[in-house]
């Protein structure tokens, strides 16, 4: 994905689509292409129950149906920072999408879009203990949201994007005070974990993609 896919507007003419009433079977076919009764769903039908694993994931992390400890539409804008992140074209475009269907979603989009550009770097960079390991350390930008978008994002989710951030680019640095400046912010326990483990999720599933995508485009007949 190049740059100017977050510049890229959605063709929805400025109104609010709500994706929620036709959400796609399974995630990761949707986002890779891969149409039913190909090849590579064959393939995929093959470890079935990893895709349904998968599927059941992402539901239960955007979709749930408790949202007092982390609402949809902060799950969906996390999904699309991360996606930025990620430079995912596909997944960038389907948590826009999902963002601007949740209420308040479309006042925050530019907002995290534009932090997504914001954010982008290439990585991972970090410091393991003194040892074998240590020859890989690698010194890169900490990042923060602008203090005039935490105005327009709040503190709570201005703190969750600098946290996706840190766990995607810095995943050796993270230490308790950045879990205590989500504390801070106001997350409590269960939504640090629960945010941590979305950003998980989210970095597995844009990489599926990205293998199967590129093996749908690279080998004959798949």
């Amino acid at each position: 994905m190049t740059l100017d896919v977050l510049d890229r507007p959605l063709n929805r003419e400025g109104v609010a689509v709500n994706i929620t009433a036709h959400w796609p079977a399974d995630w990761i076919d949707h986002l890779a292409g891969i149409e039913p009764g190909s090849p590579l769903a064959a393939l995929r039908a093959e470890r079935e129950e990893a895709r349904r694993n998968a599927q059941r994931s992402a539901e239960a992390l955007f979709l749930p149906a408790e949202e007092t400890v982390f609402s949809r539409a902060e799950r969906a804008a996390v999904g699309l920072f991360v996606a930025g992140l990620h430079r995912q074209a596909a997944a960038f475009a389907f948590y826009r999408d999902l963002l601007i269907s949740q209420p308040g979603g479309l006042e925050l989009e530019a907002a995290v879009i534009a932090e997504s550009r914001r954010g982008l770097t290439e990585g991972p960079y970090g410091a393991y203990p003194d040892g074998p390991l240590s020859v890989e350390n690698r010194s890169g930008p900490l990042y923060r949201v602008t203090p005039d978008l935490v105005a327009v994002l709040g503190p709570r989710l201005a703190a969750a994007l600098s946290h996706a951030h840190l766990l995607v680019f810095h995943p050796r640095d993270a230490t308790a005070d950045h879990l205590q400046a989500l504390l801070d912010a106001g997350w409590d326990t269960t939504g640090v974990v629960t945010l941590s483990q979305l950003v998980a999720f989210l970095t597995f599933q844009i990489r599926v993609v990205s293998g199967l995508t590129a093996l749908k485009y690279s080998l004959p007949g798949v």
